[in-house]
């Protein structure tokens, strides 16, 4: 146990290193990478505008458009980087503007402003080249890291939307045959539900214009896409009316295996 002597003598240590007084010296010593939110797991700062950050993050999801937790986790993440690179030329700055402020008593000698100016800059080089160096290493490891992430998350979308398109595709090929070669019936929940029936009619009509090799197919699916439409509910209403006496799953799973 430490003795009243040894406790005096650590508070009166402990007072005379105190750390930083100045605004200046506290805002250098805060140049960590923790505290200024270039790493970790705090992303916004006491310093931050969380309405900022909030319409930053917008911006990501709706360039993004994720559509899975694992997209929109690699959204968030990328939008995260994105806002700590974003705060490193302000921080280099201050440092900078901290540097200049501190060392504008020196070379006091030197007569030539343009010279004087000169000397300060390159003394704030040397004296904060620590705290800038950092902010440079940062700025590489984040861009690293922006990117890796962002091809991920490309890939992952390609792929979802490549299967997408082909379940799409799949769904209305099997409806046209449905309707050409006389099968029974055609239901769309057989090919699940990662698409619309719209999105389905929209596949029939792009089918149609391969099949008719039409010269403006722009113009003709709007027209496409109605008609069917127009066939999907006929065929419903066909079936209803029979009173689904027919095993439709069959005849549809032969179609998607067609």
């Amino acid at each position: 146990m430490a003795t009243e002597k040894q406790l005096a003598a650590n508070l009166q240590n402990a007072q005379k290193s105190s750390g930083p007084v100045t605004a200046e010296g506290k805002f250098i010593s805060s140049h960590n990478a923790v505290k200024t939110g270039l790493t970790g797991q705090t992303v916004l700062l006491k310093t931050d505008d969380a309405t900022a950050y909030k319409a930053h993050l917008q911006r990501f999801h709706e360039t993004f458009t994720p559509a899975t937790d694992v997209e929109r986790s690699l959204v968030q993440d990328i939008a995260d980087t994105e806002w700590r690179l974003l705060r490193i030329v302000p921080l280099e700055s201050s440092i900078l503007a901290v540097g200049r402020r501190e060392l504008a008593h020196l070379y006091e000698d030197e007569t030539d402003p343009v010279t004087r100016e000169s000397l300060i800059e390159g003394a704030v080089a040397i004296t904060y080249r620590k705290d800038l160096s950092n902010l440079a290493l940062q700025s590489v490891r984040l861009g690293r890291h922006l990117e890796k992430v962002t091809d991920k998350l490309k890939a992952l979308q390609s792929a979802r939307m490549a299967k997408h398109a082909a379940q799409i595709a799949l769904a209305a090929e099997a409806f046209l045959r449905s309707q050409t070669d006389n099968w029974p019936c055609f239901h769309y929940r057989d090919f699940g539900f990662e698409f619309s029936l719209e999105e389905m009619f929209e596949g029939v009509a792009n089918l149609r214009i391969l099949e008719l090799d039409l010269a403006f197919p722009d113009v003709a699916r709007p027209y496409l896409i109605k008609e069917a439409r127009k066939n999907y509910q006929a065929q419903i209403d066909k079936q209803n009316r029979e009173g689904g006496a027919v095993d439709c799953h069959t005849c549809t799973k032969v179609a998607k295996a067609a």
